[in-house]
């Protein structure tokens, strides 16, 4: 039986928007139009963020592109579906308590994907990496401002279900996800390591 451990910290929010698909020049390239943004782009063709981020390292901030530039579509994968996924599922949790939605934002996954990968490659589960501290600490080293942050990660579930079932039914994670003043998510699934997955939300308050 696979071992699924969880833990938690403090945290932030998030909120996210849809817009019209467009068309795509080759079966993995996208030409950027006017308004688009990474997260827009991701939640059309239904691609987790930070996966979006990973295939574009041309893009030096995940926050600016530009019209007509081309930006490639990874392939969609369990990891990448299940980060949005997750969001998803945190969002309709706080629909049930009258909450707002938590806005998606891409630096936020693309730190949360750093430390699942973390997790996973030096082989803990901790709040505290040997990498990049503890999750304050890591969010000044990628120069996240916020006025409160908090994190939850977890080990060995098998799907997004599961995961965000199991921070609801820990009163320290339930707090988190439902933490009124949070603004910002962000969300980092990993597969492999000592307990097969690794998931990290981050949460902020801008």
């Amino acid at each position: 039986m696979k071992t699924k451990l969880s833990l938690v910290i403090i945290t932030s929010s998030l909120f996210f928007s849809l817009f019209d698909l467009h068309k795509t020049i080759a079966e993995n390239t996208y030409i950027v139009k006017k308004g688009d943004t990474l997260w827009t782009i991701s939640r059309t063709f239904q691609i987790g963020l930070s996966e979006m981020i990973s295939a574009n390292p041309q893009v030096e901030d995940p926050n600016i592109i530009y019209p007509g530039q081309n930006i490639k579509i990874p392939s969609i994968t369990s990891e990448t579906s299940f980060e949005s996924r997750v969001t998803e599922l945190t969002n309709r949790e706080r629909q049930k308590y009258g909450l707002p939605p938590l806005l998606a934002d891409m630096k936020l996954s693309k730190i949360a994907l750093n430390k699942s990968r973390d997790m996973k490659d030096a082989g803990y589960f901790s709040h505290r990496s040997p990498t990049y501290g503890t999750p304050e600490e890591m969010l000044k080293r990628f120069n996240i401002s916020y006025c409160e942050a908090s994190e939850n990660i977890a080990a060995g579930q098998s799907n997004p279900e599961e995961v965000v079932r199991e921070w609801m039914d820990s009163p320290v994670h339930r707090k988190n996800v439902l933490n009124k003043s949070y603004t910002h998510v962000g969300v980092g699934y990993a597969e492999g390591g000592t307990y097969g997955t690794y998931w990290t939300q981050l949460f902020i308050a801008k």
